[in-house]
């Protein structure tokens, strides 16, 4: 049997104690400087009796059970396991980025607490210490007031006062129609750019840096007319649809949001999600991993004021539950993995538009 040391391994110290992380399987454990020696000798693979020579001080009884306790914890992987694959192809992939973008594995299916227990939480907070203030001013410096921002009739400013994010919805369906309308403005490849030395690159209506654009999205089709229930992916550059599987959408919803349990109201669900080797192809170095998150805001308030446009209610959450979302949509969470979650439905009390 040959081991390896995990590659996706940090080492930090907390309450004085030494601790390990592994940050793709979520596993964390306090140690001694001995584990950290162990783990710097199987650097490259090894067999466990080779760390004889190197650790003559102890048995070969304690370095045996150090190494299984370092193995059960996902710190070190044995040659030829899936496990082993799964390590190697995160660090192939995200090469450059690391350790720096370990963040988005160690935060990946974070546990979520219920409506009552965050209600009961935040209650606490309020109590232990005042909310930081909500905005920022310099009392002592020279003020100059500014003409009115006034644009009354201007259907852009109309939509962007009207935009807001909405938890009820009317369970009426959505026609196909607008489903279309709202991926196309989204998501959509509404020109091409001649760049080079890359060639045509894709212009949308959100930016992206350096046109890299990582975004796809996914429907979870619920109450779409012409469309049954299932999962669905946009092809931005054919604008169309393309048929991944039949699953309970109602149910989904509320799974893919980690138990928001008002998203079963909701007309269609969007996955959006990250390629990310687009943008690591250009960008080698981990501040990019700011850039990938920042397209996916802009694409999801575009989202949400194309929304409002159409007269849907729009809603969207970082709220995932981002291995689940993986296997449905047969992505492997290294190279391809979802961001964020947009959703609309008619907003409750109004009739579905027959656009």
């Amino acid at each position: 049997m040959l081991i390896r040391r995990a590659r996706t391994l940090l080492v930090m110290w907390h309450e004085q104690r030494l601790v390990l992380i592994n940050y793709r399987t979520h596993i964390s454990a306090t140690a001694e400087p001995e584990a950290v020696r162990i783990l710097h000798f199987f650097d490259d693979w090894a067999r466990p009796s080779d760390l004889y020579s190197f650790m003559p001080e102890y048995s070969r009884t304690s370095l045996h059970a150090g190494i299984r306790q370092l193995q059960e914890k996902s710190f070190l992987v044995v040659k030829g396991t899936t496990d082993a694959n799964l390590d190697a192809d995160l660090e192939r992939t995200w090469s450059a980025w690391l350790p720096a973008a370990s963040f988005h594995f160690g935060t990946k299916d974070t546990p979520f607490l219920s409506a009552a227990q965050a209600a009961r939480l935040l209650k606490r907070y309020v109590a232990e210490s005042p909310q930081p203030r909500l905005a920022k001013s310099y009392p002592q410096s020279r003020g100059i007031e500014l003409p009115p921002a006034d644009a009354a009739g201007d259907q852009f400013i109309s939509v962007l006062m009207a935009r807001k994010t909405h938890r009820e919805y009317s369970r009426e369906s959505i026609p196909l129609g607008t489903i279309s309308k709202l991926l196309y403005y989204t998501w959509g490849v509404t020109e091409r750019i001649d760049a080079p030395p890359f060639g045509h690159l894709f212009h949308k209506t959100s930016p992206s840096g350096g046109a890299r654009h990582p975004g796809e999205v996914y429907l979870l089709a619920s109450r779409v007319r012409g469309l049954s229930q299932g999962l669905y992916h946009y092809d931005c550059v054919r604008h169309r649809l393309e048929v991944l599987r039949s699953v309970p959408a109602s149910k989904k919803a509320v799974s893919y949001a980690a138990g928001q349990e008002f998203l079963k109201d909701a007309a269609a669900v969007f996955l959006m999600t990250a390629v990310f080797p687009r943008t690591m192809w250009k960008y080698r170095f981990p501040r990019a991993y700011r850039v990938v998150m920042l397209d996916a805001g802009h694409l999801c308030q575009t989202f949400c004021l194309v929304a409002t446009w159409l007269g849907l209610a729009p809603f969207c959450t970082a709220a995932l539950k981002e291995s689940e979302i993986e296997k449905d949509l047969g992505i492997d969470g290294v190279r391809e993995s979802p961001l964020y979650l947009a959703a609309v439905g008619v907003p409750a009390g109004k009739l579905p538009s027959s656009a």
